[in-house]
């Protein structure tokens, strides 16, 4: 039996290359006769350039740019083919930040990303992919847009201080045009892997405020800020629906100021799938096994699990997925096209146990679900 391993990864605690092997071991130790292929994934977030790189190779740069919070930090984007693969997460990422407050979901910002997009449109790529996902920031992409040289400023015109929380004074940003010359003819792309709007309900803030440390009044607060510079960021673009756009609130945000540059969306999983050869790797699969750090209804709105889940419907392979945890019913996880749905915290007693050794708790789920499903016929 031919075992396709391709997860995205395990929030901060498993890259998927990690939760790759994890699961390759397990499925080894209960199922030493089959074969297991591995093929981590990514739909934008942490570990994008990653997955690429070993997919495809190219040439990976490290680049020190300005971290969530403002001290520096190395962030990678690859070179592959004439594009540039951007990881918005290794600029600005959750992962960058330590203990997580509303102060910190307040303060964080985008200015990484924009140096990132800045070094990368130096090699001259004929488009710039940004993935988005796993941002530690809720600013609307104002620190990108201001390192690309067009900042958000007050009603006396002087520049806001960096974050989300300051977007509540905006009144006005720099001319857009000075960030088309500063990047030339190259096409922006974003690879997102939600479809939320900018503000409300289904905003950035109150998606993925708490999430990033910020409590309710903070949520609020923050979904306010973006409401205000979803309309300077209309204005300036003359995309008068730009806070509605699906995508608009990846990544806190980044996704409404890309768009305000004119960046045409992708689907994050989707866009990983064919430059990884996710296809070729299911036409000779018997069976899928994908997985994430927490399978939730989030998952199904365009992410990586949902993504190969649908592939492998398609071609009428089965597909089941580990998780850290499943917050789904077995009726959701059918109708996303999982035949199974199996959790680490749960395999393991807690979570605590499960972040304890990941790697090695995931591994033990893998084999015992390797005891159910593998040696099956084709």
């Amino acid at each position: 039996m031919r075992v396709l391993l391709a997860p995205d990864s395990f929030g901060g605690s498993l890259t998927a290359a990690e939760a790759a092997a994890a699961m390759a071991q397990g499925w080894a130790r209960a199922v030493p006769g089959d074969t297991t292929v591995l093929l981590p994934l990514a739909d934008g977030g942490t570990g994008f350039v990653e997955v690429l790189h070993t997919a495809r190779g190219g040439t990976r740069h490290d680049v020190e740019v300005t971290g969530p919070l403002g001290a520096p930090t190395v962030a990678t984007w690859l070179e592959l083919d004439g594009t540039a693969y951007v990881e918005s997460a290794s600029a600005c990422g959750l992962h960058l930040v330590g203990e997580r407050t509303p102060a910190t979901a307040t303060a964080a910002t985008s200015r990484g990303v924009g140096e990132l997009v800045a070094a990368a449109a130096e090699h001259g790529p004929s488009s710039i992919v940004v993935g988005l996902g796993g941002s530690a920031c809720t600013d609307g992409g104002a620190g990108l847009l201001a390192a690309l040289g067009a900042p958000a400023r007050d009603a006396d015109g002087a520049v806001l201080p960096d974050g989300g929380g300051p977007l509540a004074g905006v009144a006005s940003v720099d001319d857009l045009a000075a960030v088309h010359a500063r990047l030339g003819d190259v096409e922006l792309v974003v690879a997102a892997d939600v479809d939320h709007v900018l503000c409300g309900p289904r905003g950035a803030a109150a998606v993925f405020g708490p999430q990033k440390g910020a409590d309710a009044d903070t949520v609020a607060d923050l979904d306010a800020a973006l409401a205000v510079w979803g309309a300077v960021l209309a204005a300036a673009s003359g995309r008068p629906d730009l806070v509605d756009r699906p995508g608009a609130g990846a990544a806190g945000g980044l996704g409404a100021a890309l768009a305000a540059l004119g960046a045409r969306r992708v689907g994050g999983g989707e866009l990983v799938r064919e430059v990884a050869g996710l296809d070729d790797a299911l036409a000779a699969a018997d069976l899928v096994v994908t997985g994430e750090g927490r399978l939730d209804d989030q998952s199904l709105r365009g992410k990586l699990v949902s993504v190969v889940a649908t592939r492998a419907r398609e071609r009428g392979v089965p597909c089941i997925a580990l998780a850290g945890q499943v917050d789904l019913s077995v009726g959701e996880a059918l109708e996303a096209g999982l035949e199974g749905a199996y959790s680490v915290s749960a395999d393991a007693g807690s979570v605590e146990a499960a972040l304890a050794e990941p790697a090695a708790r995931l591994a033990d789920l893998a084999a015992g679900v390797a005891g159910r499903w593998g040696a099956r016929p084709p």
